[in-house]
């Protein structure tokens, strides 16, 4: 042992390592419960020496001014539990926000590594790469599915016009069927009534006997002259 051990003594304690914030957190809502319960009773205490003083005010002043000193008492008592108890709600909540900051920054910073290993195997140049191959590929896909889907020999070398024309043929012929099996039947003909005939007056018929006489003429004088 040194010297200086000798004199000092070797038996200090070591000191103690520091809380953690979870601790210190756990530690200080222990004193706000505690520090609520002695309020409660002091608020109790305090109602308890207003009644005593209402009591002996009338009968024993002695008495009832002794309850308003302890009353003044408790109340002072109160209000500076009231203030030590903010300053630790206070401490406790910008220990917790600290805590949740850190650990917030913890997951950010673990996030952070996780992505930089998760790139260290990546290229911008090997993903265009990537992308440049897989955009051929889809093309000799798209050319391989066209080129499957295009019959083969049957009929691609047929002239248009040709089949056309043969389809006019049968249109026409189907329509002269048609046209031929459309006609009057012997029964609607015969139910058809008949037309009245009309005779001519007397002065059509002389109209009629002049054009034929001249129509006779007419012949005789084409027959005479072509003998």
């Amino acid at each position: 042992m040194s010297v200086f051990g000798k004199i000092f003594g070797s038996s200090r304690k070591q000191q103690a390592p520091p809380a953690t914030p979870q601790e210190s957190i756990q530690k200080l809502r222990e004193t706000e419960e505690m520090l609520v319960k002695k309020q409660e009773f002091l608020e109790k205490k305090i109602e308890a020496e207003i009644a005593s003083a209402r009591k002996h005010g009338t009968k024993n002043k002695r008495l009832a001014l002794h309850a308003l000193k302890r009353k003044k008492q408790f109340e002072k008592q109160l209000q500076h539990i009231d203030g030590v108890l903010s300053t630790i709600e206070f401490q406790r909540e910008a220990l917790e926000n600290a805590s949740t900051n850190a650990e917030v920054l913890q997951v950010m910073g673990s996030a952070a590594k996780a992505l930089k290993t998760a790139h260290n195997d990546m290229d911008v140049d090997q993903v265009h790469d990537l992308m440049e191959d897989i955009a051929e590929q889809q093309e000799v896909a798209n050319e391989i599915a066209e080129a499957i889907s295009n019959p083969v020999g049957f009929g691609q070398d047929m002239d248009e016009e040709e089949l056309l024309k043969e389809l006019e043929e049968l249109e026409q012929e189907e329509l002269d069927k048609q046209l031929l099996d459309v006609g009057p039947t012997p029964s609607s003909v015969s139910t058809l009534p008949e037309a009245p005939i009309a005779e001519l007056p007397v002065s059509g018929k002389k109209v009629i006997a002049k054009k034929q006489q001249e129509d006779d003429d007419l012949a005789e004088l084409e027959a005479w002259a072509n003998a």
